[in-house]
């Protein structure tokens, strides 16, 4: 299996007065193509920091991450081309409610594209073209998280789990080689937290590689690769969902 990214060594000190505090120890983890990993573990142990340090969202204290085995560093540049390449769902939505749920989509893409325009000198026609083929793509993939009629609305004309399902659109409209998601239901009503949960079986069953922290067991159980069990910072189990589940080492897990 083709190894997408590698977290290595990572830890991260947050300093609290006088304290330190470790929210992650040494943690390191491979993802490969195709795989769909799932991170478990009570609420601080470390889980969504481990998946922001993965996506630069958080600058890890000591150890690096890989993208095709070369280092993402922390510049600008470096971090502007790895985030094309590794979308992130986060738990609140973060919908531009000034915009429609196709807007919402395009928007990141179509800024993109015009960078792209710009600095390569395209015509005014080649940019038009472009442009117009974004929509099209956008609308193909809102249509397959199950919003085709909805293009036009705003995120305020939706119930929460369908704006949950604009922000995976919108994560998908990039091509991500990886995609995130940091406890994508969890500010969801239990009884439309399955339809979000659909969607990204979905993309499993695709062969989408995709990292999830999750409280849902049995979501985890059923749909990933692999598990990675955290507790106090640190990877404390790792394995398949049938190693994880069925033949956890610790007491705690």
């Amino acid at each position: 299996m083709e190894t997408i990214l590698q977290a290595k060594d990572i830890s991260k000190t947050y300093h609290t007065g006088s304290v330190d505090v470790y929210a992650l120890k040494k943690c390191s983890v491979e993802f490969g193509k195709g795989e769909f990993t799932a991170i478990i573990g009570k609420s601080g142990s470390g889980k969504s920091t481990l998946l922001r340090c993965i996506n630069h969202l958080e600058t890890p204290t000591s150890g690096k991450i890989l993208f095709h085995g070369e280092e993402v560093k922390n510049t600008q540049s470096s971090l502007t081309k790895y985030r094309s390449q590794v979308g992130m769902v986060f738990q609140s939505f973060n919908l531009f409610p000034q915009y429609t749920v196709l807007r919402n989509v395009t928007l990141a893409k179509e800024l993109l594209v015009k960078e792209e325009c710009k600095k390569n000198k395209l015509s005014r026609e080649d940019k038009k073209n472009k442009l117009a083929a974004i929509s099209t793509e956008a609308i193909k993939i809102i249509e397959s998280v199950g919003l085709r009629d909805k293009t036009e609305n705003y995120p305020c004309e939706l119930s929460g789990g369908q704006q949950q399902r604009v922000a995976i659109a919108r994560a998908l409209m990039l091509s991500p080689q990886l995609l995130c998601f940091d406890e994508p239901t969890s500010a969801l009503d239990p009884e439309i937290t399955g339809e979000v949960l659909n969607v990204i079986r979905k993309l499993a069953q695709d062969g989408k590689t995709m990292l999830i922290v999750t409280h849902e067991m049995g979501f985890a159980r059923e749909v990933s690769n692999k598990v990675i069990y955290m507790h106090e910072g640190v990877i404390a189990e790792e394995g398949t969902p049938e190693e994880i589940f069925d033949n956890p080492k610790s007491d705690r897990l």
